[in-house]
């Protein structure tokens, strides 16, 4: 389980090392080094995703490891409430950022022709939150669209007992 304490509120998250093993093992690696704190969710689109864990405030992008390998293959679905890896337009780009599914997003699938997006957690409570984060105001900030005009800024992400 990871808790996330936010500007907006309290979530917590259910990793699931078993179906995404990689994008799990990724995750805690930058959770353990304290990576996330002070990031923010820079990208709200309401009924779709809020994504984050690769900006600071003043969206300056965070240096990261090398990316890992997709594992949108696992059969995991990117249904309201789970996380998935965010990535380019290559496959196997996922580094930090991840984002929470507003709604079912089946198209986000691994599917005949497209590859997907690997789903490696879901939220466990503190979805009320999660859908305040998605309610915040946003518009247009260094290039980016779907920025919060005020910042969503996760100030600290750690590992907890369930």
């Amino acid at each position: 389980m990871i808790r996330f304490e936010t500007t907006m509120g309290v979530f917590t998250v259910e990793l699931d090392p078993e179906a995404a093993p990689l994008s799990t093992a990724n995750f805690l690696r930058y959770v353990e080094e304290g990576f996330f704190d002070g990031t923010i969710f820079h990208r709200i689109v309401p009924g779709f995703v809020i994504q984050g864990g690769g900006f600071t405030e003043d969206m300056a992008q965070k240096r990261t490891h090398a990316p890992i390998k997709n594992e949108a293959e696992n059969g995991l679905k990117n249904l309201r409430g789970t996380l998935s890896m965010a990535r380019t337009n290559d496959i196997n780009s996922a580094t930090s950022q991840f984002f929470v599914n507003l709604k079912d997003n089946e198209f986000l699938d691994h599917q005949r022709g497209n590859f997907g997006y690997a789903v490696f957690a879901r939220i466990k409570d503190g979805m009320d939150v999660i859908d305040a984060i998605a309610g915040v105001e946003t518009g247009r900030s260094r290039g980016f669209d779907d920025v919060p005009l005020q910042p969503v800024v996760m100030t600290s992400v750690r590992k907890v007992e369930d």
